[in-house]
């Protein structure tokens, strides 16, 4: 190991966890997981499927936590005796249409007690009346990967049929990948767009230990640093560089960037790293869609605005749904930094620009957007991120990993 690389810890991949979670449930305790995330979704989870399994309690409060509500209503719909599935009013807001009206047309029970399509939702658990399953893809990847989660606890598993473009495509191989892995039948069929599950029943699945991987999606954060860090290499302790989730191509994005990712090796433990290094030559202008990956878009957002790169980041409509409308928040904070920039429904347009923060960067109960302009601070030591601790939803150590470099630098 090189004596002057800024050795950085991510968090375990909630993504990843959070499946895993659903599986244990599903699976009752027979993997042992380790390197859970501790972001808060990812305890939120464990709790509430705790509550599942106790019975001792039918309301199920997901806070603002999209991915929990998601993953829990089909588990709630299969599970006997009346529940409410809530969260707070951001998460009351957010779309579950798709969803809700998918788990109808099985056959079970779901009311909406508030505006239509969205939460809270009053569950009824009991058998469905039909194994297939029509989803609206378009509007998020855990629509179809909850679905594919719960439908092998069915007597003859779950039939997903699709329509519209999948959202966060990696997301759904991810949840595929991981049934696989436990050899429970999952296939896909492009025409006509159909997955076919087995039953975890079928897999004869004994027990077993799972290591989550550390968070690539956490990643795309220090790999802005590098940029505004050129020449310094940090070293991103245990992170894969070939990995199952969709977000390892922030290595691809940022070489445009100019930062260059290597794979070095533990000579002693033989546990691999992947180094990341700024400094390199920046493409003078980026046209990538997002849509397949948007949890980076703010870290590349953020990036192309300080590195002066002129950039259009398509394929986003999806993220004004997320914990803000987070494509109009990123444009407006970069607006209020001096940035030149159109957003469209779907596309921010960047043209190339020089940053000045004339105020504290608003997050917006966002903990992507405070962590995308947190590393601002090596260039700007007096920024201000207001309500830092929201990090904590995804990466609650943030802070503390992010002054080492600041103590180095």
């Amino acid at each position: 190991m090189r004596t002057n690389d800024w050795q950085i810890e991510l968090p375990a991949s909630k993504s990843l966890s959070n499946r895993w979670l659903v599986l244990n449930y599903c699976l009752n305790d027979r993997i042992h997981i380790s390197n859970v995330s501790t972001a808060d979704d990812t305890q939120l989870l464990r709790r509430l499927l705790q509550q599942l399994r106790s019975g001792r309690s039918h309301v199920f409060d997901c806070h603002n936590a999209g991915t929990v509500a998601r993953f829990l209503m089909p588990l709630l719909c299969i599970t006997p005796g009346t529940h409410v599935l809530t969260g707070s009013s951001r998460l009351c807001e957010r779309p579950f249409g798709s969803l809700i009206r998918s788990l109808l047309g099985m056959g079970f029970d779901i009311q909406c007690q508030g505006i239509p399509d969205a939460l809270p939702v009053r569950i009824v658990g009991g058998l469905p009346k039909r194994k297939m399953a029509f989803v609206d893809s378009s509007e998020s990847s855990q629509f179809v990967s909850s679905l594919l989660l719960m439908g092998p606890m069915l007597e003859n598993g779950i039939t997903v049929s699709l329509s519209g473009p999948m959202a966060s495509r990696p997301y759904i191989e991810m949840t595929q990948a991981l049934l696989s892995e436990l050899k429970v039948p999952v296939k896909y069929f492009p025409t006509p767009r159909i997955f076919s599950t087995g039953t975890y029943a079928e897999a004869k699945i004994g027990p077993r230990t799972i290591t989550i991987e550390r968070d690539w999606s956490s990643a795309s954060y220090f790999y802005l640093a590098a940029m505004l860090l050129p020449n310094k290499r940090i070293r991103l302790s245990g992170l894969p560089s070939v990995s199952i989730q969709g977000d390892s191509v922030a290595a691809d994005i940022f070489r445009h960037l100019g930062v260059v990712t290597t794979q070095v090796r533990n000579p002693y433990t033989g546990a691999t790293s992947v180094c990341v290094k700024g400094g390199g030559p920046c493409d003078k202008r980026i046209d990538i869609s997002l849509r397949n990956n948007p949890d980076l878009f703010p870290a590349v957002a953020v990036a192309c605005a300080a590195a002066g790169v002129s950039c259009r980041l398509r394929g986003l409509g999806n993220l004004r749904h997320k914990e803000c409308d987070r494509l109009t928040a990123m444009g407006d904070e970069l607006l209020a930094m001096g940035a030149n920039l159109t957003v469209t429904d779907d596309c921010l347009i960047l043209r190339r620009t020089s940053l000045q923060p004339t105020r504290p960067v608003r997050t917006y109960d966002d903990h992507r957007m405070a962590m995308a302009f947190a590393p601002l601070k090596f260039r700007f030591p007096d920024l201000e991120i207001e309500h830092p601790e929201v990090v904590s939803k995804s990466f609650p150590d943030f802070w503390q990993q992010l002054e080492k470099l600041s103590l180095n630098n």
